[in-house]
């Protein structure tokens, strides 16, 4: 249930009982590692797990016309993901990354582009289906906002609905962003998140020092509006300012399988937690919870559940 202490000081609009509908705009794609391949794209594996969260998911995209595309859709059925939203692109391929791990299984992605995802489209009748109803937030990425056209879609999703939550996970790539565009970004933001490695390369393209990660999330939110940001440290768990209230949250010790969709299963439930209202404890420790759980699988969707996510946090031992 969706409480009030939060609404009141982040700004966030909570209804009780209600589930986030949420909009992911954004690449689908297969992560290839060696002769395996894993389904993957940040906002795909975004909307997955906020979907296993119980929360309504309309998910934008682009496809091939080929046998990973079918697979794609397929999957997605399977998964009670709407298919609606995601068109099959006769020019492109379906997108894939070649994924290499390091021994401390941290990923190297190459990106294959252009692929599908870069041409999504949507009709005027799609357009009116998205908005029919209440949309809570719309969450977006960088790497598919290279996409012309991706960008003017994004632009028109978010003119749509001026009241919207925005959620921005930054999530930067090699040759997979420029200045302008994550400036653009985190001024069109509510909510942003990113990791350790990454806030000093936001600085340097938006130009304000800080002097910490508490200085960094303070002064980006108080310039830009966000009502909310958190900062992922790795095995060290997070810090995120909510409101007014800036917590460190400690990570959780698992084996570390791959970390290839962690981040995302983090995001997923980093949103979780705000719209249920809980504390910024609250709301980072569970993020952490869920984000150690999948990196201690192989995928970047591998199956889980709330009652391993619970176990974690009774058994794990903290970072």
């Amino acid at each position: 249930m969706a409480g009030s202490s939060l609404s009141a000081a982040s700004g966030f609009v909570l209804i009780a009982g209600w589930l986030v509908r949420v909009i992911s705009i954004g690449e689908v794609l297969w992560d290839v590692f060696g002769q395996e391949e894993h389904l993957g794209g940040a906002p795909f594996n975004f909307a997955a797990h906020l979907k296993r969260l119980g929360h309504e998911v309309a998910f934008i995209s682009g496809v091939g016309e080929d046998q990973r595309g079918d697979r794609i859709l397929s999957r997605m059925s399977e998964m009670a993901l709407s298919t609606e939203y995601v068109v099959r692109e006769p020019r492109y391929s379906t997108g894939t990354v070649t994924v290499e791990l390091s021994e401390t299984g941290q990923p190297t992605f190459t990106i294959n582009r252009p692929a599908a995802y870069d041409f999504p489209r949507l009709s005027a009748s799609q357009m009116n289906n998205l908005f029919s109803a209440r949309v809570d937030w719309i969450y977006f990425g960088t790497l598919m906002q290279m996409s012309r056209e991706a960008r003017q879609l994004t632009q028109r999703l978010l003119s749509s609905n001026r009241n919207v939550e925005r959620f921005y996970d930054v999530n930067l790539r090699p040759d997979s962003y420029d200045p302008p565009l994550v400036r653009d970004l985190v001024a069109h933001a509510s909510v942003v998140k990113l990791n350790d490695t990454e806030v000093p390369q936001v600085a340097a393209m938006v130009g304000k020092p800080h002097s910490s990660l508490e200085d960094f999330c303070r002064t980006y939110a108080r310039t830009f509006g966000w009502k909310a940001v958190c900062v992922t440290t790795g095995a060290q768990g997070c810090v995120a300012l909510i409101g007014e209230e800036y917590v460190q949250a400690k990570g959780y010790s698992v084996h570390v399988a791959d970390t290839v969709g962690a981040g995302d299963a983090f995001a997923a439930a980093f949103l979780h937690g705000l719209w249920q209202g809980w504390t910024p404890s609250q709301v980072a420790d569970f993020a952490n919870r869920v984000g150690a759980l999948v990196a201690s699988r192989t995928g970047a969707i591998p199956m889980w559940t709330l009652d391993e996510v619970r176990a974690l946090k009774e058994f794990g031992e903290t970072a």
